[in-house]
């Protein structure tokens, strides 16, 4: 009897103990599903990007592992370093909700960056070569008036002394501030600085009162949208405040003149006035307008005169009758005169008697 009671003991015992186990188990598995079902990664925010986007930050930050449950994330992805994305050192990972996680970006502190061969050097505000690349960041300002010999990723750049520097990085702080990054930053050989925006040049001159200068500029700039000129704040001092703009003066030309108006207000094409009634002198000469006019040909071979022939009164070839589509297919070149003035379109003059050399969209042929 106690062989076989012990017997039914051990079974009874193994029997417990896969009922325990199996009931351990499936409370760990349940506890695991609730674990990573609860804790789910529903909602991502980043902070402390200039830089990228939210996306590109999502993207880079996701491929880390553990990345989809918040606890394990904030608790494996503290202090990440990042080698493959520029201007990012690295990001940290925090848990700011159940289902949600804050990615904080740590950005290198780029303030600058200057041409060198065919790539963009960035720099910190140490002088320090932080990132090089092909492509340019719009954010960063660019001087390109800063040229160095060579470069060490990590090091100072070996620039001239230290105005160049000290000048670039307060220019940086104060673009930063006022988010007003010009398109580039033009420093001379004496340190005078020019910024360009667009079509419109601000002259600050030397490294004095720049935060004056640009708050002046800034509040100024806004009413120049649209003109081209350059701003000149160069003079500025502490006592004299006044700046001027210099607009650059489009010339009028056949195709943006606006008369056509006699003084009654009456369309004629030619007249001397603007629809407003404004004086705007007489319509200016187009190219062709000076070509038809020193044009002397319109005689045939047999010397009868046809307006189109390609001959003087004289039976002197002059080539064809100039037109729209000839004039076009010259491009850039305003030759086609000879040195009398006459039109040909094959001479090496323009109408002002300026030598411009042979037509370079003509062939090898004398009349093409």
């Amino acid at each position: 009897m106690g062989t076989g009671d012990n017997g039914e003991t051990s079974v009874f015992d193994k029997k417990t103990k896969k009922i325990i186990w199996g009931t351990l188990a499936a409370v760990l598995l349940t506890g695991i599903i609730f674990f990573f079902s609860f804790f789910r990664v529903r909602t991502i925010e980043v902070m402390g990007s200039t830089h990228y986007t939210q996306d590109q930050v999502k993207e880079m930050a996701l491929q880390g592992s553990f990345m989809s449950n918040t606890v394990l994330a904030s608790f494996f992805h503290k202090n990440e370093q990042v080698s493959d994305m520029p201007f990012v050192e690295g990001y940290s990972v925090s848990m700011t909700g159940r289902d949600t996680i804050c990615i904080s970006v740590k950005e290198k502190k780029v303030v600058g960056c200057i041409p060198y061969l065919d790539n963009y050097i960035y720099f910190d505000r140490n002088g320090v070569f932080v990132e090089g690349l092909k492509t340019r960041d719009e954010k960063v300002p660019f001087f390109d008036g800063i040229q160095v010999d060579k470069v060490v990723l990590n090091e100072k750049l070996p620039l001239k002394g230290k105005t160049i520097l000290n000048t670039a990085v307060a220019l940086a702080t104060i673009f930063q501030k006022n988010d007003t990054v010009p398109d580039h930053i033009q420093i001379d050989d004496k340190s005078r600085i020019s910024l360009i925006y667009g079509d419109v040049t601000v002259i600050l001159g030397e490294d004095r009162l720049l935060e004056d200068k640009m708050t002046r500029a800034i509040a100024i700039l806004p009413k120049l949208s649209g003109q081209k000129g350059i701003l000149h704040m160069e003079n500025i001092t502490e006592t004299e405040k006044n700046c001027t703009f210099e607009a650059e003066v489009e010339p009028v030309t056949a195709e943006n003149w606006t008369g056509g108006y006699d003084e009654n207000g009456e369309y004629t094409g030619d007249g001397e006035y603007d629809e407003n009634g404004k004086y705007v002198g007489a319509k200016p000469k187009s190219e062709l307008d000076y070509a038809l006019e020193n044009w002397h040909g319109g005689y045939d071979g047999e010397g009868d005169y046809t307006g189109e022939g390609e001959y003087d009164a004289n039976w002197n070839y002059v080539g064809p009758k100039p037109t729209e589509e000839s004039i076009a297919a010259n491009g850039d070149w305003h030759g086609g005169y000879l040195e009398d003035g006459s039109y040909t379109g094959t001479g090496e003059y323009d109408h002002d008697g300026n030598y411009v050399g042979p037509n370079p969209n003509a062939g090898n042929d004398e009349y093409s």
